[in-house]
């Protein structure tokens, strides 16, 4: 199976275009969903309390994630502890399930917003990172009901996507129509799609 990490800035369309992949045959994998899933065991809860304080939980013990944000992106030390916390899990959840549809599917996709800035591209065989203008992402974000300020904090918390486009193996130009999107992640998928049976045969 060959493993392709899916990157880009926020608001740029990642996931749109990770459900594009699925639809075409490709096993789909969001890193923030599985960050979802360790947000509700108490064990990682009691090391994010340590870490952020009570502040940024609810009085139920859940997670304030809009306390929390408010947080860690004023705080880059904060920000990385807390990747520190999370990421090493989220790596191993998704080993055991590439691992575990290794025989299902020719090609894999993994949303991984920080590829890049925490170095994990070593762990993929291909790289692709999806971009718009930037004033693209913050009118989208802004129509759902996201700050431009907020937006602009999370932003300024990754690399450049034009850094990610330069390391990028493939791009995908999510500025135009829906139609336009689709086409190159179709054409981007079949190449994908070639190459992992490509590898295939070379290993038969």
């Amino acid at each position: 199976m060959l493993v392709v990490g899916l990157t880009g800035n926020y608001g740029m369309g990642k996931s749109r275009i990770l459900s594009l992949f699925e639809k075409l045959g490709a096993f789909a994998l969001d890193s923030d969903k599985i960050v979802e899933s360790l947000l509700c065991r108490t064990d990682i809860l009691d090391k994010i309390r340590t870490l952020l304080g009570d502040d940024a939980f609810h009085k139920d013990g859940s997670l304030n994630k809009k306390m929390a944000a408010e947080l860690i992106f004023h705080d880059e030390m904060l920000r990385r502890s807390l990747e520190d916390i999370l990421h090493p899990l989220v790596l191993e959840r998704m080993r055991f399930l590439l691992k575990d549809r290794e025989m299902e599917n020719k090609v894999a996709v993994v949303e991984v917003p920080l590829l890049f800035e925490r170095g994990y591209e070593t762990g993929f065989d291909r790289t692709v990172t999806v971009f718009t203008a930037p004033e693209t992402a913050l009118d989208r974000l802004e129509k759902k009901g996201i700050g431009r300020q907020d937006a602009l904090l999370r932003m300024g918390s990754q690399l450049p996507i034009e850094e990610k486009i330069r390391r990028s193996d493939f791009v995908i130009d999510n500025k135009g129509s829906i139609e336009e999107t689709e086409k190159q992640v179709n054409l981007l998928y079949k190449k994908l799609l070639r190459e992992a049976e490509d590898e295939n045969n070379l290993r038969d």
